[in-house]
């Protein structure tokens, strides 16, 4: 059997956003579709994410690399995590035929 690999969001928030709200229930609709693990940063608490992202709250992060910034629908999370699952599955291929040579 084929190991799950988890795709990791991490969404960029900050106390009182509303933007923020409206991106993690749109998160919370799609994460059962899909492996993931949400993990919720607050900008204002971690200097190295207040000095990258201070003005663009909410961000939402996908294996490490910004994805969406201030708004995200459920369509648009949808496809950029299909497109996150064939990019590995198409990583792992490469992998094992590279290592099979």
């Amino acid at each position: 059997m084929t190991p799950v690999r988890l795709t990791l969001l991490t969404l960029v928030t900050r106390a009182g956003c509303h933007l923020c709200e409206e991106m993690a229930a749109v998160i919370e609709a799609v994460a059962g579709e899909f492996p993931v693990r949400l993990e919720t940063r607050n900008v204002d608490e971690d200097e190295g994410l207040r000095n990258r992202y201070a003005h663009e709250v909410p961000v939402l992060l996908i294996n490490g690399r910004k994805a969406f910034k201030y708004r995200v629908t459920v369509v648009e999370l949808r496809r950029r995590l299909r497109a996150e699952q064939r990019r590995f599955g198409h990583g792992a291929w490469r992998r094992l035929f590279d290592a099979a040579r």
